[in-house]
């Protein structure tokens, strides 16, 4: 089973940037999809973007075109890059593995996740 841990969630300001990591261990399958969901207070986790084991990207219309989402492999490390953050985007960020894409409900490994705060 995959461990993840989320990190580099912080408080930016409107218009900043932010970039938090995904770091994956433990037993990790060879083909494993990689996503980001985020969870504001009183709302349900939403899917952000998920990066597919042959490197295909899909993205949430919302983050579309400000939010990249990238891999490392040899650090075992999924990326989410924030650019032109909004409020809206406050919210405990979450990432998962598994084979899952859009829907959370595919992913059998989630981390703990991490803060990200929008000041306007």
């Amino acid at each position: 089973q995959a461990q993840l841990e989320e990190s580099g969630g912080g408080l930016v300001q409107a218009g900043g940037s932010l970039r938090i990591s995904c770091a994956v261990s433990g037993r990790t399958p060879i083909s494993v999809n990689i996503g980001w969901f985020r969870q504001a207070p009183g709302k349900e986790r939403e899917f952000v973007a998920c990066m597919y084991n042959g490197g295909t990207t899909s993205y949430a219309d919302s983050v579309k075109g400000r939010f990249t989402i990238s891999r490392d492999n040899a650090r075992k490390t999924v990326y989410l890059q924030m650019n032109s953050l909004e409020p809206e985007d406050t919210a405990v960020y979450y990432c998962g593995a598994g084979l899952g894409g859009r829907s959370s409900s595919g992913y059998f490994s989630w981390g703990q996740g991490t803060q990200v705060t929008v000041s306007s």
